[in-house]
């Protein structure tokens, strides 16, 4: 059996999906692996993980890239969250060719893709230039089908019940 670094979809409409992207981040750094989250779509929140990430020190790097939700933005608001995807892909190209990383977390680039802020040529052709023995997670709803065929691993969370439809807000330590 060969090592490889493995490209890991991790979709489908079920909670979960950024939330397992960052357990895997935990052990792949509890291993001695630099590890590197790039995310398409938060910005501007406080999301827990960015606390823990600075206490974990420089081999988990968290960097928050988007503008935050993009359902319903005006047309000019639609623009500047295409830029902030455009943005988050060139650093993820970047960051891949580096050598600096072992693992590298897209969080919600499938998400960007069905948004169309970024296209899925561009995401296929970002992870078809992965090196070697790096690790790349893709999360987000939706994974098309190319990405899906790709990927060398992919779990769907799906929905069985969420507060949300109860009229529960979204918990700290839970969604953010």
């Amino acid at each position: 059996m060969n090592n490889k670094g493995l490209v890991i979809v991790h979709t489908g409409n079920g909670k979960g999906k950024t939330t397992a992207a960052l357990g895997m981040a935990l052990r792949a750094w509890g291993q001695g692996m630099r590890v590197l989250i790039l995310q398409f779509i938060k910005g501007g929140w406080e999301y827990g993980e960015l606390k823990a990430a600075e206490k974990l020190g420089p081999n988990l790097v968290i960097r928050q890239m988007g503008e935050g939700f993009v359902r319903g933005a005006s047309e000019s608001m639609l623009e500047e969250h295409k830029l902030a995807a455009a943005e988050a892909l060139q650093a993820a190209g970047e960051e891949l060719a580096s050598g600096r990383w072992d693992m590298v977390i897209l969080d919600e680039i499938n998400y960007a893709i069905g948004m169309e802020l970024i296209s899925e040529e561009e995401a296929l052709q970002l992870i078809s230039h992965k090196p070697d023995m790096v690790h790349v997670v893709l999360t987000g709803r939706n994974a098309r089908p190319k990405i899906i065929e790709t990927a060398d691993l992919v779990t769907e969370m799906k929905e069985i019940k969420h507060p949300y439809k109860a009229g529960i807000r979204a918990q700290k330590g839970v969604e953010f």
